[in-house]
């Protein structure tokens, strides 16, 4: 791609803001103009905003170091005088977030959003690159009712649901599903912690998550199977989905336990395993800079996939699937990974980014 485009970081100092400043040093399409977050960084240089609160391993890039930080608020004009769109990854109430992205989006800027608040948003596209690109048809839908040209909002879907529903997916195209249990094994940096800020998640298991963790996993899938239609996402209503969502004490890393049952033909473990090393994305043909070469890697080992050795497959942007077997209540059952910070958090909102630049959203 010939432009760089100028991007904005909105949430810039926590830790989802932070792993956005990583994947944006080096990126061959996107070049880092802005910074915004609360007032009280607002006139800080990115260095001194963060102070001791920088929690990747590689150092603040040098030349983000001396960007000034501007109010995300307040200063939504300054950033729009510096970037083609912005990020935003912001930790506030539901209902700000949503005037904070409207706010931007009416103004012209695209938002792609990391947040949770405008995932229900019938006409704001939820998007898995790999899987539901075609929603992003909606936009046109929701330019209209925003009154704008090219502002809109498009967000990704929650971290916990990355690790099982691209194993679902493919699937349930040849083989309709009925209904589905997960259980996920959740990664303190999904709370924006580590092991040095929530010392009690040592030698640990916490069998709640909060923020409506486990209705956002039952919810959310059926919005990425859903239907474009009179311009909103309706969404599916099969499969049924239950969940239930634990903290774990690892750093980096949701694992899902899947249990599935069918409506009507169930596919053998050779056919569903073959879906998985087969599958070939839609949006391959635009060799975006942070898609995974194999998007789905099946493990035939037992003891596979693992956390620490596996979250960081493909730059943390590929999901890792195993021990795929019959089980004696549902049809069959199996483990998955993902990258909760990569692919389910900042990574998978930049290669949302590239594909809205590749289909000219942007």
């Amino acid at each position: 791609m010939s432009k760089k485009y100028k991007v904005g970081i909105i949430g810039a100092t926590g830790m989802v803001g932070q792993r956005f400043v990583t994947l944006l040093a080096d990126h061959p399409w996107f070049e880092l103009t802005a910074l915004a977050a609360s007032a009280r960084s607002a006139g800080k240089t990115y260095e001194d905003a963060v102070g001791n609160r920088w929690l990747m391993d590689a150092p603040i890039p040098a030349n983000v170091k001396i960007l000034t930080v501007w109010d995300a608020d307040a200063d939504v004009e300054k950033v729009k005088a510096a970037v083609d769109f912005v990020f935003c990854a912001v930790d506030m109430p539901k209902a700000e977030i949503l005037a904070l992205e409207d706010k931007y989006a009416k103004v012209e800027i695209p938002v792609v959003s990391n947040n949770s608040a405008n995932r229900a948003t019938p006409d704001v596209p939820m998007i898995i690159p790999e899987l539901n690109s075609a929603h992003l048809k909606v936009i046109e839908a929701q330019r209209k009712r925003l009154g704008t040209k090219r502002g809109f909002i498009a967000v990704k879907s929650n971290c916990s649901i990355q690790s099982y529903v691209p194993a679902l997916y493919p699937v349930n195209e040849r083989y309709p599903i009925d209904k589905i249990l997960a259980c996920t094994y959740q990664a303190i940096s999904g709370a924006g912690k580590t092991f040095e800020t929530w010392p009690e998640m040592v030698d640990n298991v916490i069998p709640y998550i909060g923020g409506a963790e486990e209705e956002k996993s039952e919810r959310e899938p059926l919005k990425i199977w859903g239907e474009l239609k009179d311009g909103v996402i309706v969404p599916a209503l099969f499969p049924a989905i239950t969940a239930q969502c634990l903290r774990v004490p690892v750093s980096d890393g949701h694992m899902a336990a899947v249990y599935v049952s069918f409506k009507d033909v169930k596919p053998s473990k050779e056919e569903i395993i073959s879906i998985w090393n087969n599958y070939k994305s839609p949006i391959s043909k635009y060799e975006l800079p942070s898609a995974p070469k194999k998007f789905l890697n099946y493990f035939t080992e037992q003891d596979r996939p693992q956390t620490k050795l596996d979250r960081n497959l493909e730059r943390g942007m590929a999901v890792s699937i195993g021990r795929l077997r019959e089980d004696t209540q549902y049809d069959c059952k199996f483990v998955c990974l993902s990258h909760n910070t990569l692919r389910g958090a900042a990574g998978g909102a930049v290669e949302l980014a590239e594909l809205l630049c590749a289909e000219h959203y942007i």
